[in-house]
């Protein structure tokens, strides 16, 4: 979710050759699956487009490669400290961006996706505007 809304906001401020937005997973539990049924209807409900998407592991490389990696909660937090070796100055709560040090509301357990979507579009609003 955060990825599409992230690419969306990026796109309609103008500023897409300025970005490169990927999407990872911080561990083997979604690896391989789709956009989940529900994020797909809250962004077309928000208007938002969005593109087949398969999630992927974050790799270890990725930490060369991306300026910020952004993480939803503490417990990708705790995954990326693993795979990177120790705590990693780019690795960020997106709602760290909105002054908040709590985690991105996880639909997985709550079923509300459009607290996850309010959740998202804040922080990716705050985060777009540090660049």
């Amino acid at each position: 979710m955060a990825e599409m809304v992230m690419k969306h906001l990026v796109k309609e401020a103008g500023r897409e050759a300025e970005f490169f937005i990927d999407s990872a997973a911080t561990d083997n539990d979604a690896l391989g699956c789709p956009i989940h049924r529900g994020t797909r209807t809250v962004l077309i409900q928000n208007k938002i487009p969005f593109s087949e998407h398969y999630a992927r592991l974050t790799q270890i490389g990725d930490l060369e490669k991306f300026d910020e990696i952004i993480c939803m909660d503490s417990e990708n937090v705790r995954h990326l400290k693993r795979i990177f070796g120790s705590e990693n100055e780019k690795v960020k709560k997106l709602l760290s961006f909105c002054g908040e040090n709590r985690d991105v509301a996880d639909p997985w357990y709550t079923g509300n996706f459009n607290e996850t979507f309010s959740d998202v579009l804040r922080g990716c609003k705050a985060l777009l505007k540090t660049f």
